[in-house]
């Protein structure tokens, strides 16, 4: 159906198991994408936004065993359980990626035309002749000047900012439905985490092409996103519009996140306004809600019981706190 989500995302958990202990950085969550849309999912390093996304279509690093439940539904289908030669098929071409360190994504020691053209044969069937055209053509479209040239180089050769820029075209290459962006800004200054985040909102519009974007930074939420999760130990805090979320947070997290935003009225030495505490051990037990330590809001009952996913007032913004669905949450 046309309204169907494109991704459904419903329960995921995500343990990581080793010999002698096992991690759950991905506890019971859920959201889901819908064609020509971005989501944002946002929260401190740890918080399980990788794992969520990596880990279902089998990109962990190797010697990492995952067991997952729940449910991640693409165009309908039914991700977990797949066999791998079956994830292959949407792995790359109907979902594209692009990884948060550009230089280990591509290989050091292949041209970049070659790097790009191969994704094309791989899952468009393309004769090589025609994935090199192809390739030139993704190298105009994301932006680069002199692109016949650049095909013939190494990566070591390009900036950052170009080697982003490839990323993109090769996650391009196979023309996918939904484009999963890792922290594509990590490390770039400021002006070329524009001009990439410029370029992909732009590539969203004209591809029609649904993204999820993963970053710890809000001002990215801000730009580029229509909704957003904010994720924060494993589990799902708050999820809405960006529009009203960004603008009325509920969740005491997501009011922590932006209010640790500089803003421009700021004098000049005004003291960072940081989250007191730090984030939990994943490997420890948490049975109420994980923020409850670091929360100036919380009352015994945060540490009592896991808070679940509840609608607020206007049922677009969903927050997991008992104590703003109770309506007793400071303004």
């Amino acid at each position: 159906m046309q309204n169907e989500p494109l991704l459904s995302v419903s329960n995921l958990t995500v343990d990581l198991l080793t010999a002698k202990s096992a991690v759950r950085p991905v506890d019971e969550v859920s959201y889901s994408v819908r064609q020509g849309e971005c989501l944002a999912i946002v929260g401190e390093s740890g918080s399980g936004k990788t794992v969520m996304n990596f880990a279902p279509l089998g990109l962990m690093p190797s010697g990492v065993a995952t067991q997952l439940s729940g449910s991640v539904r693409f165009q309908g289908q039914e991700l977990i359980g797949l066999p791998e030669r079956e994830i292959r098929k949407y792995r790359g071409k109907s979902i594209g990626f692009i990884f948060q360190d550009p230089m280990s994504a591509l290989n050091p020691v292949r041209r970049i035309g070659r790097q790009i053209a191969e994704m094309a044969e791989l899952h468009l069937n393309m004769s090589p002749r025609a994935a090199e055209e192809r390739a030139l053509d993704l190298v105009k479209l994301v932006g680069i000047s002199d692109p016949a040239a650049r095909l013939s180089q190494f990566p070591h050769e390009l900036s950052g900012g170009l080697r982003q820029r490839i990323v993109i075209a090769i996650a391009l290459a196979g023309e996918p439905k939904l484009l999963i962006a890792d922290e594509p800004t990590t490390a770039l200054d400021v002006t070329v985490q524009a001009q990439i985040l410029r370029l992909l909102k732009d590539l969203q519009h004209r591809l029609n092409m649904a993204m999820v974007l993963i970053t710890h930074d809000m001002g990215v939420v801000a730009g580029a996103a229509d909704n957003v999760l904010v994720m924060y130990a494993a589990r799902g805090a708050e999820r809405g519009p960006v529009d009203k979320v960004l603008v009325n947070p509920r969740h005491p997290y997501t009011k922590g996140l932006i209010n640790a935003i500089p803003r421009r009225e700021d004098p000049v030495g005004s003291e960072f306004r940081g989250l007191p505490g730090v984030p939990p051990t994943l490997g420890a037990p948490i049975n109420g809600c994980a923020f409850a330590p670091r929360c100036e809001f919380a009352v015994a009952e945060c540490a009592r019981s896991r808070p679940p996913m509840t609608a607020t007032a206007d049922s677009s913004v969903f927050v997991a706190c008992p104590i703003v669905n109770q309506g007793k949450a400071a303004a």
